[in-house]
């Protein structure tokens, strides 16, 4: 049985796991690291629809295990996640 690796668990600063789903993954090489955009699995939608959508930047393992996903620092890094977030906004716009 293949398991779809499009879940996480992301420890939060309580110590409590949370099972999220990965919305979307992608490369900077301008940063040269690796980014994740993941929501909690069950998350309530706001007034708008809209789920809370939270970004890390992932540090895959050497021997191909679960990496380690890391706070985003810079500003710059979160100029590139919001120009990512709204290009995926936009195709999903054009695809209704």
């Amino acid at each position: 049985m293949s398991e779809q690796q499009n879940n996480i668990t992301v420890v939060d600063e309580n110590g409590n796991e949370q099972l999220c789903e990965i919305l979307h993954t992608f490369d900077s090489e301008e940063f040269g690291k690796s980014y994740v955009l993941y929501s909690l699995v069950g998350a309530e939608e706001d007034e708008d629809g809209a789920v809370e959508i939270f970004a890390s930047a992932f540090v895959p393992a050497e021997n191909g295990e679960d990496g380690e996903l890391t706070p985003i620092e810079t500003e710059a890094e979160w100029d590139l996640i919001e120009e990512v977030l709204n290009q995926i906004e936009d195709e999903l716009g054009e695809e209704e």
